[in-house]
């Protein structure tokens, strides 16, 4: 059985740094592309980030190029999303999910349950 959970989220000032945490087991990381959705209130989710397993190229939503940072640490079963100079409109429930390529929810296999990022002002 395949469990994909989140952690790490919480609520900081804006200009702060925040790192969610993504633990996959039960999937071959060779074979799938690890990203970060989030969806903020009254919004459609929307991607954040992904990462090939197998290569490490990595993709951006043009809303947090320059400010987040994806990475995965193979030996802990561990994907991370570093979050710096966080703004408001930041704010939302961050999804961690595992598929087949980086290409939007709808090729998403598995999805994690999410873990709530709030940035006040």
């Amino acid at each position: 059985q395949v469990q994909v959970e989140e952690s790490g989220g919480g609520l900081v000032q804006a200009g702060e740094s925040l790192r969610l945490s993504c633990t996959a087991s039960g999937l071959t990381f060779d074979d799938y592309c690890m990203m970060w959705f989030r969806q903020a209130p009254g919004k459609e989710r929307e991607g954040v980030s992904c990462i090939r397993w197998s290569s490490g190229r990595t993709y951006y939503a043009n809303s947090v190029k320059g400010r987040f940072t994806i990475s995965r640490d193979n030996a802990k079963n561990t994907l991370y999303l570093e979050m710096n100079n966080l703004k408001p409109e930041d704010t939302a429930m961050y999804y961690c999910a595992a598929g087949r390529a980086c290409s939007g929810p709808t090729g998403v296999a598995y999805w994690g349950k999410g873990t709530l990022v709030t940035i006040s002002s």
